[in-house]
C-alpha cells in the first residue's frame, strides 16, 4: 500500500468559518440513508428562503465579524432547490458576514435532478463547486440502492457539471453486496478517469432503523465482512493514489489543491453556522464552544423560525475536554493528522506520551516529520478506541 502524502498545509491556527445549508427534500428515500431527508410532493420554496434568511441573521448575531471562507448545500438533494432559492441564499450570507473573495460554494446534486439550465442557473447565483451523488457507476447496483438514475444519466449529469464549473466531484458507495475486490478495482478505475479533482469513496455501512437494516437482520442483505471490508478499502487507497488523487481524509480524495474546503473546516476544528430543518453547527459563542441543533422535521422547522426567527432546540455550551476530544476526532480523519500543541491549548493537559508510544508500537498512529500525530489505515479501522486510548 503507498504512504500516504500529507494534505495542504495544516490550518489548525486558523480552520476557517463555513456556513452549512441543509435542504432536506429528495424525490426518494434511498433504502440505506439515515439522514434527515423527507420526500414531498409540494414544496413551498418562498417560505423555506424566508425561514433560512431568518435563521442565518440568528447565527450572524451570535457569531458576528466572521469571514465566510466556505457556504455548502447539503441534503436531501439541494438540486431540488430552484436557482432563484440558492441566489437568496447566497444574498443573506452576504448580507450577515463578510466574504472572502475566493470563497467556496458547493451544492450536492442528484444526477436525476440535473439539467443543464438549472446547473446553469446555480453558477449564475454563486455556485463554484458541484458534487455529484452518483454512487455507483453499475446499473444493477444503483437500482439496488434505490438511486432514480442510471449509469448513462450520471455520465450525461457529469459532463454537464465539467462543462459549468471548475471545481466537480462526485460520490460512490462501495462494499456493496456480491462486490469483489476485482470488480471495485475495475469502477473505480473508471471513476478515477471521469474525476476531475476529487472523489468521495464510501464504504456502506448498514445504519439503524433504515429499509436496508431491516433486509440485513432477516439475512436478506449481505454485504462484505470486514476482511474484505479492509481489501476493498486498501484497494481504493492504492488505486486513487495511482491516478493522483489520493485520500486526504478517511473517504476523500483529491488531487493536491482540489480538497473540499468546507469539509476541512469541519476536521480541522473550525467554526460554522449550520442553518435548515436539521442542521448541526459549532460557534464560539462569547469565547464559549457552542454545539447548536435545528428541529429536524421541515414542517415544524417552519413552524419554529416563523414564531422566534430560528429553529435551534440544542444548544451545548461545550467543556474544554469535549472541544478538545472533537478536534482528535476529526483531525485524526485526515492525512495531515493532529498538533499534539493544539490538543494541549484546548485541553489545558498533554497527550500522555506513554499512549502516544503505545499507539505508534502498535502501528495504529504514527509520528509526522512536524511533530503532528496521524492514524495509519490500520487506526482508521478502530478509530473511536485510537481517539479513546489518546484522550483517557
Amino acid at each position: 500500500m503507498p504512504d500516504r502524502p500529507s494534505s495542504p498545509r495544516p490550518q489548525d491556527a486558523d480552520p476557517g468559518f463555513g456556513v452549512y445549508v441543509h435542504w432536506p427534500f429528495c424525490a426518494a428515500k434511498c433504502p440505506y440513508c439515515d439522514f434527515n431527508s423527507h420526500v414531498r410532493r409540494e414544496i413551498p420554496q418562498v417560505r423555506y428562503l424566508d425561514g433560512l434568511v431568518a435563521e442565518l441573521g440568528y447565527m450572524a448575531a451570535l457569531a458576528p465579524g466572521r469571514t465566510v471562507r466556505s457556504v455548502f448545500f447539503g441534503g436531501g438533494t439541494p438540486s431540488l432547490m430552484d436557482p432563484e432559492t440558492v441566489a437568496g441564499v447566497l444574498d443573506a450570507v452576504a448580507a450577515n458576514w463578510p466574504v472572502a473573495a475566493d470563497v467556496e460554494v458547493t451544492l450536492e446534486a442528484n444526477p436525476s435532478s440535473v439539467e443543464a439550465d438549472r446547473f446553469a442557473g446555480y453558477r449564475a447565483a454563486g455556485v463554484n463547486r458541484i458534487s455529484l451523488g452518483i454512487q455507483a457507476l453499475d446499473d444493477q447496483a444503483l437500482r439496488l440502492l434505490g438511486r432514480l438514475h442510471d449509469v448513462a444519466a450520471a455520465r450525461a449529469a457529469l459532463d454537464i457539471a465539467h462543462a459549468t464549473f471548475d471545481r466537480v466531484s462526485f460520490d460512490l458507495i462501495y462494499a456493496r453486496p456480491g462486490q469483489t475486490v476485482a470488480a471495485w478495482t475495475a469502477e473505480l478505475d473508471e471513476a478515477c478517469r471521469m474525476a476531475g479533482e476529487h472523489l468521495s469513496l464510501y464504504q456502506l455501512t448498514i445504519e439503524p432503523e433504515t429499509p436496508f437494516a431491516a433486509l440485513h437482520a432477516r439475512g436478506k442483505l449481505v454485504v462484505p465482512d470486514d476482511e474484505l471490508g479492509r481489501a476493498l478499502y486498501d484497494v481504493t487507497l492504492e488505486t486513487t493514489d495511482r491516478y493522483g488523487l489520493p485520500a486526504y481524509e478517511i473517504s476523500n480524495h483529491a488531487r493536491p489543491g482540489g480538497e473540499c474546503r468546507h469539509n476541512l473546516v469541519y476536521w480541522r476544528g473550525g467554526e460554522w453556522a449550520g442553518v435548515g430543518p436539521g442542521a448541526h453547527g459549532r460557534l464560539d459563542v462569547m469565547g464559549v464552544r457552542t454545539a447548536l441543533s435545528t428541529v429536524r422535521a421541515p414542517e415544524a422547522w417552519l413552524a419554529e423560525v416563523g414564531q422566534r426567527g430560528h429553529g435551534v432546540v440544542e444548544r451545548i455550551e461545550l467543556t474544554r475536554e469535549e472541544v478538545a476530544d472533537e478536534y482528535l476526532v476529526m483531525g485524526l480523519r485526515l492525512a495531515e493528522g493532529v498538533d499534539p500543541a493544539r490538543y494541549r491549548q484546548l485541553a489545558g493537559r498533554e497527550l500522555t506520551a506513554d499512549r502516544i508510544g503505545d499507539l505508534v508500537g502498535y502501528g495504529l498512529i504514527e509520528r509526522l516529520a512536524d511533530g503532528r500525530l496521524r492514524a495509519t489505515p490500520a487506526g482508521f479501522a478502530v478509530l473511536n478506541a485510537v481517539v479513546g486510548d489518546l484522550a483517557a
